[in-house]
């Protein structure tokens, strides 16, 4: 199952229990508002249940994922805009594999392994560099 990975540390999550929005500003300039239902979760096998990646799969989208989900690349990096504190903390494995990641930030994480409590709605920015060149043939 995606998610998971046995040679890094675990991260503690905390799901949400009531619904919220998660609102992804994406490359092209536009935003897609996807509400999140935490009795769907998960959505998906790809990325921890509850995940930033796994809501975005679920809303159609496209958000990179070289290694599925699993902690073991950058190409899932977001940058949490808002609702930063409503998510779960990161572990030193996902901090190692974001140092890899092009233009990060303070607010910077991986959609994998981002799982927001569902305290308050959150706004995700899909870098524009988050893309896997080697899928898109360059």
């Amino acid at each position: 199952m995606g998610g998971t990975n046995p040679y890094i540390e675990k991260a503690e999550v905390e799901l949400p229990t009531k619904s919220y929005t998660m609102t992804f500003l994406l490359p092209d300039g536009t935003k897609q508002e996807v509400p999140v239902q935490p009795e769907k979760i998960p959505y998906g096998p790809t990325g921890l249940p509850g995940s930033v990646l796994d809501i975005a799969l679920e809303a159609g989208i496209d958000l990179e994922h070289a290694c599925g989900g699993v902690c073991a690349c950058s190409t899932c990096h977001v940058i949490i805009k808002e609702g930063f504190n409503s998510c779960n903390e990161g572990t030193d494995d996902e901090f190692d594999q974001l140092d890899e990641a092009p233009g990060i930030t303070l607010q910077s994480r991986l959609g994998c392994q981002c799982v927001p409590n569902g305290t308050t709605d959150v706004v995700i920015e899909v870098p524009a560099v988050n893309k896997n060149l080697v899928k898109e043939g360059h």
